[in-house]
């Protein structure tokens, strides 16, 4: 069978347990997640270029300018134990797109010590238990909410949920230092203090990379969102090993004004999340408060500044020591997840995102 005819046959059978399309290239993880699936079922081919939400299937070619191969090749490294894979661009009626085709493994394979399956024509995680704390109302709601999320993500969303369920474990493991009488009031125990301190500087921190990561895969999908009229100096280029590299050092540059607390200034100055339209001027204001939060516990050990009683004005008195509660804590988790989820939604449908599930 010609590479034309295989293509045709692909196209014609549609998405199945064997078979994945993607318009975009997705990033190198989401590529190794899907091949782990692939290898842990019966084999299985990936097409890049092919917008499976149409019906028939449509061939809307890949560009030779996404750099396939590199962020391929750097899939396939992550699979454990290695994998032949075969993958190139094949030409289909004045098209070009990108296959990836995978053999069925005789053993077990896993991405970051995960391993993926497939369940019809979607990408599954091994079972995977992350208990709630039974006596926080809040955190089991957030985490049915969180997985409620992650059914359809960017990879840079499922790394964000991820990290909050890791949160959410070592909150209820640590219930003792944490909440020792009730979740609603903050803890007396001074090792509780620090780690509540920790776990919030955490989870605050998260949301800035899941900004970051997501700005990364809208330049990687859609390179021309990367022209602006800055400046970009020899030094800048010379300094990053390839494409990749750059953009990722370019997404991270973007966060400068959001690591000092300024949501409005981030969002002004980043015109592919601006135009999203998802965080009005009240929400921009409730982020900030959150970081302001992050900042004081991060840089002046919880104890409220000047700085600090701008965003909280008549709350605190100036070196006082700030406390939340475990319920307290998670409330602001979860407004930072709900955004994440808008801003995420927006994404993939304005800029065409390839997603984990």
């Amino acid at each position: 069978m010609t590479t034309n005819d295989k293509i045709a046959s692909y196209i014609t059978s549609g998405e199945s347990e064997n078979l994945e399309f993607k318009a975009v290239l997705p990033p190198s993880r989401s590529i190794a997640r899907i091949l782990c699936a692939f290898a842990n079922a019966t084999g299985g081919a990936l097409v890049l270029g092919i917008d499976g939400s149409q019906s028939p299937p449509e061939a809307i070619g890949l560009s030779r300018d996404f750099h396939a191969h590199e962020v391929t090749s750097r899939a396939i490294s992550l699979l454990v134990p290695d994998q032949s894979v075969r993958h190139g661009y094949a030409e289909y009626e004045g098209t070009s797109l990108y296959v990836i085709e995978v053999e069925e493994s005789e053993e077990q394979v896993t991405v970051e010590g995960r391993a993926f399956f497939r369940l019809g024509n979607s990408v599954i995680e091994g079972p995977q238990t992350v208990r709630p704390i039974q006596s926080c109302a809040q955190s089991e709601a957030l985490t049915q909410k969180l997985e409620q999320f992650a059914l359809s993500a960017t990879e840079a969303k499922s790394n964000f949920i991820q990290h909050y369920l890791s949160v959410l474990k070592i909150i209820g493991d640590l219930e003792s230092s944490l909440f020792p009488s009730s979740a609603s009031e903050p803890t007396e125990n001074q090792e509780g203090k620090v780690l509540s301190r920790i776990l919030f500087s955490s989870a605050a921190d998260n949301f800035e990379s899941y900004l970051s990561d997501l700005l990364y895969e809208i330049y990687l999908a859609n390179p021309n969102t990367l022209k602006s009229n800055e400046q970009v100096t020899v030094k800048d280029v010379l300094e990053c090993a390839d494409l990749r590299e750059f953009i990722d050092s370019w997404a991270r540059r973007k966060l400068a004004k959001l690591e000092k607390g300024s949501v409005k200034g981030f969002i002004k100055e980043n015109k592919q999340i601006r135009d999203l339209a998802v965080i009005d001027d009240p929400q921009q204001h409730e982020l900030e408060k959150v970081l302001q939060i992050r900042h004081l516990y991060t840089h002046k050990n919880g104890i409220v500044d000047d700085k600090f009683l701008k965003y909280f004005p008549g709350q605190f008195d100036l070196h006082e020591e700030h406390q939340l509660s475990v319920e307290g804590m998670i409330d602001s988790f979860d407004y930072l997840a709900s955004t994440v989820h808008r801003i995420d939604s927006a994404a993939i449908a304005k800029y065409r995102l390839a997603t984990l599930a």
